[in-house]
């Protein structure tokens, strides 16, 4: 039993809980793992590698992610969320469609972000989330990451609190909490994320997602696992000699045609996936990272 199942995480569950529930139907030891943490309050796609598809992990997280985030203007969060203490800054908020605009377009591109410290970031050997729950707040280095785009998708005026909700591609890393987080400082009247649905991982998208509920009940969860290398389609895929298989399976590089230097490239033969390599430009060579064969 290996490959991925994509799951439609649902509210209330961190990432480990759906990992927890999928453990119970395979075997003892089966390893599991997800791609890409989902915060408890979010939902939707939360691909879960099974088996051997674990070791493809690191691959599968390098694609480029999509969001639909909502948020209030008008106070603050500890958690960045609703889900955390909400600091109230103003009575009553107007929001100006065009400053809005104006301000989700700065945040495009390469930024920096602060990651929060009720998140799973390690320092010194502790969750930051773990000294957050302590009361205690260290210093945090700030991370690159990309935002493809932002578009906003609604402003939603009743009551004294607007609502805003956007739709973002971003890369890997990306916090969706504190992005809207230092929107709400650039606007300077506070932001904190009221509701976050992942709607893209790579090839992963939520109308294809299968609801967990539907995992758990189900007596041949097989049949609901995608091929192990599902994720890997924006690699180049190479097939194969029986000579070069064996030189594979040998971990031995084989000759190849002129690719970009450390470029990766999935590697088939014997009817399945045989290795993930790198080109080698100065050698002229694949050279096998992992194999599978």
């Amino acid at each position: 039993m290996q490959g991925f199942l994509n799951i439609d995480k649902p509210s209330g569950m961190t990432s480990f809980d759906v990992i927890r529930q999928i453990k119970k139907k395979f075997p003892r030891k089966c390893k599991i793992g997800h791609l890409g943490t989902l915060d408890p309050m979010a939902t939707g796609v939360l691909p879960v590698a099974i088996g051997n598809a674990t070791r493809l992990i690191e691959y599968a997280n390098e694609s480029a992610k999509i969001y639909i985030a909502a948020f209030v203007l008008g106070g603050v969060s500890d958690t960045q969320d609703a889900w955390g203490h909400i600091t109230v800054l103003k009575d009553h908020v107007t929001c100006d469609e065009e400053e809005l605009k104006q301000v989700l377009a700065q945040f495009t591109g390469k930024i920096e972000q602060i990651p929060p410290m009720y998140s799973a970031v390690h320092h010194n050997g502790q969750r930051l989330y773990e000294l957050a729950r302590q009361g205690l707040e260290v210093a945090r280095e700030p991370r690159p990451v990309t935002i493809e785009t932002i578009d906003l998708l609604e402003i939603n005026r009743t009551g004294d609190f607007p609502q805003i909700m956007i739709k973002v591609i971003c890369s890997p890393g990306t916090y969706i909490r504190t992005l809207v987080h230092d929107i709400g400082f650039r606007l300077g009247t506070g932001a904190y994320l009221n509701s976050l649905i992942r709607v893209k991982t790579g090839s992963f998208t939520l109308d294809e997602a299968v609801k967990l509920q539907e995992l758990i009940e189900t007596d041949d969860i097989g049949a609901y696992l995608l091929p192990v290398d599902y994720p890997l389609g924006y690699m180049t895929a190479l097939e194969l000699t029986e000579e070069q298989v064996l030189h594979v399976k040998q971990g031995r590089g084989i000759k190849a045609a002129k690719l970009l230097n450390q470029q990766r490239v999935r590697l088939y033969g014997e009817q399945q996936l045989a290795a993930i390599a790198y080109y080698d430009s100065e050698a002229g060579m694949l050279r096998p990272e992992k194999v599978f064969i």
